[in-house]
């Protein structure tokens, strides 16, 4: 029987794991980016699973029921889940994966900032409860509750990462393995690839979204007040700083353009 509840030496062992996961996970992001020849990868594709990212692919938000054969456009995105604009832009996100019935595919990988305390450990959360099948159903937690967790230290934030994993697995998954996985070389790994190849390409800030290796500046605009970027010969343009509906809108025009022949 796989054991679901909360146990005081359990939450104990979990409160000391999340402790030790900062430094854990910058030792091993030096390590993997002096090991890993990026060469080797497509960053605008699907990264399968390997011995450099720990065996933990990318993560891949699409609409499961969209009635699109053809191939979806991939778009790139990096983020933190302590990050506000990334909160904040997630609903966006999955709105616009449901709106275009399976056109679109969105790449998810970690980009920490060093300024936000439990980035860190909030990312690792979500690897491990991806280890169980509930990646994307943990990010989402970790994105609505993010004013609940983010300035949480110790015990109130093992306290609160246990309770959407019980809440998003139904009671369903194992508690045990989550606490174990948080901190595993496998999570560390897979976090610290991915903060490789946001540190080859230099991502600016996040949420950053990419597609074919190209920046959608969303945030900043040039000294016109806009900023493009060029499709299959085709420029398309905007304003910065608008709202999230303007963000839907203009990856709707990516993806149009995207996939003309």
């Amino acid at each position: 029987m796989k054991k679901t509840g909360f146990s005081v030496a359990g939450l104990i062992i979990g409160i000391a794991v999340v402790i030790g996961i900062g430094i854990a996970t910058w030792l091993v992001i030096d390590g993997n980016l002096k090991a890993t020849n990026f060469d080797n990868y497509d960053f605008s594709s699907v990264i399968a699973p390997d011995e450099h990212n720990g065996n933990i692919g990318d993560h891949v938000k699409k609409d499961k029921n969209g009635s699109y054969t053809g191939e979806p456009v991939y778009i790139v995105e990096y983020a933190d889940f302590q990050c506000e604009g990334c909160a904040s832009m997630n609903p966006r996100v999955n709105q616009v994966i449901d709106e275009l019935d399976g056109k679109l595919v969105i790449i998810y990988r970690n980009h920490l900032l060093s300024y936000h305390q439990n980035a860190t450990a909030a990312a690792s959360a979500a690897e491990a409860a991806g280890l169980q099948g509930y990646w994307e159903e943990y990010g989402k937690a970790l994105f609505t509750n993010q004013s609940e967790w983010k300035y949480k230290g110790g015990s109130e934030r093992t306290t609160l990462f246990e309770k959407y994993f019980l809440e998003v697995t139904n009671g369903q998954g194992d508690m045990e393995k989550f606490r174990k996985d948080i901190g595993s070389s496998e999570v560390s790994k897979k976090i610290s690839f991915d903060m490789g190849i946001g540190k080859r390409i230099e991502i600016p800030g996040t949420p950053a979204f990419f597609i074919d290796g190209k920046w959608i500046d969303w945030s900043d605009v040039d000294s016109t007040g806009t900023d493009s970027i060029e499709i299959n010969g085709e420029t398309i343009t905007w304003e910065g700083g608008q709202g999230g509906s303007k963000f839907v809108e203009l990856i709707k025009k990516i993806v149009e353009a995207k996939l003309k022949k």
